[in-house]
């Protein structure tokens, strides 16, 4: 269903309050005013996976001095694209 005034969808979430159909990520009920939850979903299990795999002990800081980036695998630094040039240390 399609809000009549705005034309946003509107979900599958009802108001807690007055039962009115509620907008996606709605904030409070535009009918009455009910302050709303924000509705979190659980991280899926290959981003918890990245998350628990991330070593910053391991990770190689672009040479380039004025980079923030960090070099993946092939090299190159994930920011600005550079090759690795070794510490300039």
């Amino acid at each position: 269903m399609k809000c009549p005034h705005c034309g946003q969808k509107i979900g599958e979430r009802n108001c807690p309050s007055c039962r009115a159909e509620l907008l996606e990520g709605s904030l409070f009920c535009h009918r009455c005013g009910f302050k709303l939850e924000k509705e979190e979903s659980p991280p899926s299990p290959s981003e918890k996976e990245k998350e628990e795999e991330i070593d910053f002990s391991r990770r190689i800081l672009c040479s380039d001095g004025n980079c923030i980036g960090v070099v993946n695998e092939q090299g190159f630094c994930k920011v600005c694209g550079k090759p690795y040039a070794g510490n300039s240390a």
